[in-house]
């Protein structure tokens, strides 16, 4: 064989492995949905972090906390109201160290400064002035956000004498209330209030046993009442906001009482801390990414037995605890993780997933300093636009690097895919099946669409995975010249062929003559 046969086989073998493709059948159950999610089930956290928060030597929060953030952006205005509405979370970390000036009481009612000992995270307290919510409840009412507001529930305890981290007594609601009277009073609409932060379980920095807490939601919930006599306008009350544990919720929501908590929350930080290095091979790792599954399950179950009225919410997660995957949670890749997430989380019956942060951090939906989207923010962005509320079940014997997700379209007729190939080498020719599931049985017939379908597909720039820029359909997706956000248009497939998934990517895809009886 010469030098020229050589070269021409290696080119041909790297060509061969390069667009490997697998032809999968992918069957869809239509008959009836098997969860449900709230219709705006995508949410993100604005948090309290500081400026001089910073994690393994670098401070990625920069003017992004909620007493720094500048609220007349136009990118992040026009952000928000892309999704007309976000669900905006006011929490985090620190919101059981902010107290509220309604009185204007609190002599030097300042933010919170770096402290070295005696306080939760190195922060001292927090002082929330009504000039500065005012601002905020302008930014909401200006973008249409629905607002979650977190908080301050360890106000009026103290920490034990004899465990350490543990704290006693009853929450002192009486901050609260004087907030919830100025909210009201100024017309500012809130759309749930969640009691504290990472304080079930074993905490964080702090933890409340469970009967308390429970005994502490019972006395939000009567504040809620009280403040907000009309149930078609009230708020509804979240808790506990932190790290799912067995015992710990069970009890919880066993001494809860019947109707008190409207969403049972719970925190997701399952890749470690953000400078591991193994948080890039962790979101393109099937197996890695299926485990947390049982922990949505888990709280599914929990709330079924002790709270059935209720829902589950994620209402923080960032993946990468400490601010988030130094290299990563900024990029394309980080987008296998998140909607992989929000798609295992509606089949588990969850109603919303709130994502920490809509800025600040290196998880941020937005860069904290330009305002710019990261990958993420469109991903989001796609969920919001075309997936519905009712989850549909769906599945394949292929791949486990094809992740698969439907629900019935956002907009009425048909329904909604989402495909994650988490695979770098291997292409998908998908062939969708239409599974009748008649008297008990199972018969599974091939769909072929006479519409041509709707579909996205998400890549990053020049194959990179860690790439803070995507591409919709081939074109980088980019801010106009004057800075509003791109529109996101789908490409039209003739509905008889196979649906190609490129390796490395994220597709949407709408099909409107697939013809679900539980979308009609």
């Amino acid at each position: 064989m010469n030098f020229k046969s050589i070269t021409f086989f290696v080119v041909f073998l790297s060509f061969l492995l390069v667009s490997k493709a697998e032809k999968i059948d992918v069957v869809l159950e239509g008959a009836t949905s098997i969860a449900q999610t709230d219709e705006d089930f995508i949410c993100v956290t604005l948090d309290w972090w500081p400026t001089n928060k910073c994690d393994y030597d670098q401070c990625p929060w920069g003017q992004a906390g909620l007493f720094n953030l500048d609220l007349k952006n136009k990118i992040l205005e026009k952000a928000v109201k892309a999704f007309n509405p976000l669900r905006i979370r006011v929490g985090g970390s620190l919101q059981d160290q902010v107290v509220y000036n309604v009185r204007n009481n609190i002599e030097n009612c300042q933010p919170f400064q770096k402290q070295d000992k005696d306080f939760l995270f190195g922060f001292s307290i927090g002082c929330l002035d009504m000039k500065r919510w005012d601002e905020l409840n302008e930014f909401f009412n200006q973008t249409r956000a629905k607002v979650t507001f977190g908080l301050n529930a360890l106000i009026g305890r103290k920490e034990s004498e004899t465990e350490k981290t543990l704290w006693v007594g009853d929450w002192y609601s009486h901050n609260a209330r004087d907030l919830m009277s100025y909210t009201i009073s100024k017309g500012y609409k809130i759309d749930s209030y969640e009691l504290g932060n990472e304080l079930c379980g074993v905490g964080v920095s702090a933890k409340i046993e469970a009967k308390q807490y429970a005994k502490d939601m019972a006395t939000l919930k009567n504040l809620v009442k009280e403040m907000y006599p009309n149930p078609k306008t009230q708020p509804k009350v979240l808790g506990p906001g932190g790290f799912y544990d067995k015992k710990w919720f069970d009890t919880f929501l066993d001494a809860s009482g019947h109707d008190v908590i409207d969403g049972v929350t719970h925190h997701i930080y399952n890749l470690g801390p953000g400078n591991n290095p193994d948080v890039v091979h962790r979101v393109q790792d099937p197996f890695f990414l299926t485990q947390i599954a049982q922990t949505f399950k888990d709280v599914s179950n929990a709330i079924d037995k002790f709270a059935p009225w209720s829902g589950a919410w994620v209402s923080e997660s960032g993946g990468a605890y400490n601010s988030g995957g130094q290299l990563v949670s900024y990029t394309f890749a980080f987008g296998f993780w998140y909607l992989d997430q929000l798609g295992m989380t509606s089949v588990y019956n969850h109603k919303v997933y709130c994502r920490q942060a809509l800025t600040g951090g290196n998880y941020a939906l937005l860069n904290t300093t330009t305002f710019i989207p990261n990958p993420d923010y469109y991903g989001a962005l796609l969920w919001h636009k075309v997936m519905g509320s009712k989850v549909l079940s769906v599945t394949h014997k292929g791949s486990l690097y094809l992740r698969v997700y439907s629900h019935c379209a956002k907009k009425e007729p048909g329904i909604s895919f989402v495909f994650i190939n988490l695979s770098k080498n291997t292409s998908f020719e998908i062939d969708l099946f239409r599974d009748l599931n008649l008297n008990g049985g199972s018969s599974s017939f091939l769909f072929k669409g006479h519409k041509e379908r709707e579909e996205y597909h998400l890549t990053p720039k020049d194959g990179n995975i860690l790439s803070s820029v995507v591409l919709l359909n081939g074109t980088p997706l980019e801010l106009s010249d004057s800075l509003e956000i791109p529109e996101l248009k789908p490409k039209l497939v003739d509905g008889l062929k196979p649906i190609s998934i490129a390796a490395h990517s994220i597709a949407f895809v709408t099909i409107r003559d697939f013809n679900a009886p539980a979308c009609s």
